[in-house]
């Protein structure tokens, strides 16, 4: 999935509520942790753990402790800033 397109990623996004808390909270904040995520959110670190490592798979955000096995921090990628670009534009109707 690495060559979709914008509109192919944003309705793979939209598809599960975590990737939508997860780019809402992107759109806020440079950087990301899981548990600062699940913190605000109704959802469990495991679960905020599992969209990071869904945009990272992705190419969309980039872990810059990989050393770290917990407590690790995320950035978006330029392929997560290009898509941060399009979210509000084309989600602004959705919610």
């Amino acid at each position: 999935m690495a060559e979709d397109s914008i509109d192919e990623l944003l309705r793979w996004i939209v598809s599960i509520d975590r990737r939508v808390i997860l780019m809402d909270y992107l759109k806020e904040h440079t950087m990301a942790k899981a548990s600062d995520i699940a913190h605000g959110t109704s959802r469990s670190t495991q679960n905020i753990s599992r969209a990071l490592k869904e945009f990272e798979d992705m190419g969309l955000i980039e872990c810059l402790t990989p050393e770290k096995t917990t407590w690790k921090r995320y950035i978006l990628t330029a392929k997560g800033k290009q898509l941060m670009q399009n979210w509000e534009v084309n989600t602004s109707g959705l919610f």
